[in-house]
């Protein structure tokens, strides 16, 4: 007979817990469209200004999704 292994007690989270974690990791999109951002407002300075633009659209995309999620999830909490 194999001895039996111990069972895992699994931890619920509480609300609060899991809105942090999800603001730590919708913080990585923040950064991600500034960057994205900054780097499109560097290529229109230095001259390629319509892939600098695309560069630029990308990023504010990136925080519009970004803001979407967060006042839906926080909705979702309330």
């Amino acid at each position: 007979m194999a001895p039996k292994k111990p069972t895992k007690v699994k931890r619920r989270l509480t609300s609060s817990e899991e809105f942090d974690i999800m603001k730590l990791v919708l913080d990585k999109f923040l950064w991600i469209g500034t960057f994205l951002m900054g780097w499109g407002l560097f290529q229109a300075i230095g001259g390629d200004g319509e892939q600098g633009l695309y560069f630029i659209v990308a990023g504010a995309v990136v925080l519009v999704l970004f803001s979407i999620i967060i006042v839906r999830e926080f909705e979702h909490l309330r």
